[in-house]
């Protein structure tokens, strides 16, 4: 590296540094979907158990995120997020040698505490060093490593398990994430709050009610944070349950649905999220709701493929199904917390991200337990042809949270930020 915290490429080195700790967020929490079904066959889990496990992770990294954006917005963020980088991936390297129910349960809830720093943190501080001109860019991209994450999560952890046992995958991402983390405490610095928002330098950091008070007094930040639970509720079904679907529905092999249910969906994802941060910037630039318009569009065009991924029998259109989902998922991830951070002040953004993974993730992880129930209790014959109905149903969450959002940039958003500095 040889731009200092000084120089104007610095903040660019910012997303790519942070781009290697996402990576590893969403690789260990992913590895997990990956082995469902080896861990099925080995233990005797139920689906509704299988969705217990995957659900914890959630439960906890929801119900702590509020707490998470506080102590972001009042302490140094660089030792959150490496510092959390640290402590989950310890907790990855001991998921591999769980044997219980309850150890899995529990080291899922560890894992969702740890990396419930992660966002609040990195996002405030990205925004720190990217001005509203770059800043839906620079968020796309480093939202581009959670589908690397995804996808390298998911297949190479099929992959190990399928050749050296389901342990082994979680023993390297856990020790991949340490050592990034060591590394990365060298480089990372942290930034002055507000730096890039000329005009509104917070003087103080606020109290606990406060913060909360700066996000929940605006309706486009309500708006935002109940449209972020539906899509929440989408994405963790496909996360837990895809390769699971494919090896049942389609008879893939482990490692087959591992890179299928990744890649395709979130490949996709990788590859749109900066045309959508892009196109957000700019029509951001044009009218004041611009980057919830590009989120609404991704919601309202996947919500459609949504449903014919649960739909369809033919592996073809499977694939190409899912592969359409996954554009039309980057275009609404691409502007996530930028369009929150348009309608909150600087002092509260990292509560106001805490604060929306809290609902975010802790009414939208339910989608994943949901799923596992109902395959195991619906009226369609086999557990399979349920899990196919409740995805298919699930599309309603993206057509519900694109009319919502559409609302938002037309009516509430302009007003708040057209007042703000």
């Amino acid at each position: 590296m040889n731009a200092t915290p000084d120089s104007p490429r610095y903040k660019w080195w910012v997303v790519f540094m942070l781009w290697f700790v996402c990576f590893f967020n969403y690789a260990d929490r992913q590895a997990l979907a990956s082995v469902l079904p080896e861990l099925q066959r080995e233990f005797g889990f139920t689906d509704t158990q299988l969705g217990l496990i995957s659900s914890a992770f959630g439960y906890v990294y929801g119900s702590a995120a509020l707490f998470a954006g506080f102590v972001a917005d009042r302490t140094v963020r660089r030792h959150l997020i490496l510092g959390g980088c640290l402590f989950w991936s310890g907790v990855t390297l001991l998921t591999g040698g769980c044997a219980r129910l309850w150890q899995f349960v529990a080291v899922r809830a560890l894992e969702g505490l740890g990396e419930t720093f992660y966002f609040p943190a990195s996002m405030s501080l990205v925004s720190d060093y990217h001005p509203p001109a770059t800043r839906s860019r620079a968020m796309s991209l480093h939202q581009s490593s959670v589908y690397a994450g995804t996808v390298l999560g998911s297949w190479l952890g099929a992959w190990i398990a399928q050749r050296h046992g389901w342990r082994w995958a979680f023993y390297g991402f856990g020790g991949g994430g340490l050592i990034a983390a060591l590394v990365l405490y060298r480089f990372l610095r942290e930034p002055r709050r507000g730096a890039s928002t000329p005009g509104e330098i917070p003087a103080a950091s606020p109290g606990f009610s406060e913060a909360v008070r700066d996000v929940l007094k605006s309706p486009t930040a309500w708006i935002l944070m109940i449209v972020f639970v539906g899509a929440n509720f989408v994405a963790t079904i496909f996360l837990t349950w895809t390769p699971k679907f494919l090896t049942d529905k389609f008879g893939f092999t482990l490692a087959t649905a591992g890179l299928s249910g990744a890649a395709f969906i979130h490949l996709a994802s990788a590859l749109s999220v900066p045309f959508g941060g892009a196109a957000a910037d700019w029509l951001a630039r044009r009218h004041p709701g611009g980057r919830m318009l590009v989120q609404a569009g991704g919601l309202l065009l996947g919500a459609g493929f949504v449903f014919a991924v649960g739909y369809t029998v033919n592996v073809g259109a499977l694939l190409v199904f899912m592969t359409c989902f996954g554009v039309c998922k980057g275009f609404y991830d691409a502007g996530i917390f930028a369009s929150l951070y348009d309608v909150v002040p600087v002092r509260s953004r990292a509560t106001a991200a805490g604060l929306m993974n809290t609902v975010g993730w802790g009414l939208g992880s339910f989608g994943p337990f949901l799923t596992g129930w109902y395959a195991d209790h619906g009226p369609h014959g086999t557990p399979i042809a349920n899990m196919s109905h409740f995805i298919s149903g699930s599309c309603v969450a993206y057509l519900g949270g694109g009319l919502l959002l559409l609302g938002a940039a037309l009516r509430w958003a302009p007003r708040e930020i057209r007042g703000r500095p």
